[in-house]
């Protein structure tokens, strides 16, 4: 497995739309490792394709003790109203706000192996992690879901953090992380969406 870099705002990727994926190859299933080891590696619990820079319709998903890969995912069914909670993306990094997002969401997707699957009545983190990656995978950003005073003070908060990202790319370290202290990382990353 190798880490990928990681876009972020300001990388023309982001904001396209996704393609669906049509067949499981040896290079796909590469890409899925590669984007597990990445997220692992950044502390994430989602990561979507664009993301890193492909344009394939899928994510990867480590929430509320469940690791899924997401093919051709769509959003079936929601219910429960709107619920607001901090979220931050590995694509902005350093910067979160209240988002909201339904309480309860069924997703169809494919998995690994082309299977269809519905995960039903997904909420609390792993729903609120599907709907943020979704979205990744039709050029949406969570920015997009705030108010326009939100979205100008996050703005704000961006200019400042994207001075460290000149080539519109966020490069991991190469060494791993102790598994203690990767242990200790994720632990922490589960309180917001990324």
């Amino acid at each position: 497995m190798a880490r990928l870099d990681i876009h972020v705002l300001g990388s023309p990727i982001l904001r396209q739309e996704t393609e669906r994926v049509t067949q499981i190859t040896p290079e796909l299933r590469r890409l899925v490792d590669d984007m597990f080891d990445t997220m692992d590696a950044a502390s994430g619990v989602g990561l979507a394709a664009p993301q890193v820079g492909r344009r394939e319709r899928l994510a990867v998903v480590d929430a509320d003790d469940q690791r899924l890969v997401i093919i051709n995912p769509e959003i079936v069914h929601h219910e429960g109203g709107l619920v607001r909670a901090e979220e931050g993306c590995l694509s902005i990094p350093e910067v979160y706000a209240e988002v909201d997002r339904h309480a309860r969401v069924t997703v169809r997707a494919q998995d690994i192996d082309g299977t269809w699957f519905e995960i039903e009545n997904a909420g609390d983190l792993l729903g609120r992690c599907l709907q943020h990656e979704i979205d990744h995978l039709h050029g949406k950003i969570f920015f997009d879901r705030l108010s326009l005073l939100k979205k100008r003070r996050a703005m704000r908060e961006w200019e400042d953090e994207k001075r460290k990202y000149p080539q519109n790319v966020r490069v991991l370290p190469v060494g791993d992380l102790p598994p203690e202290k990767a242990a200790d990382n994720k632990a922490g990353s589960k309180a917001d969406a990324k």
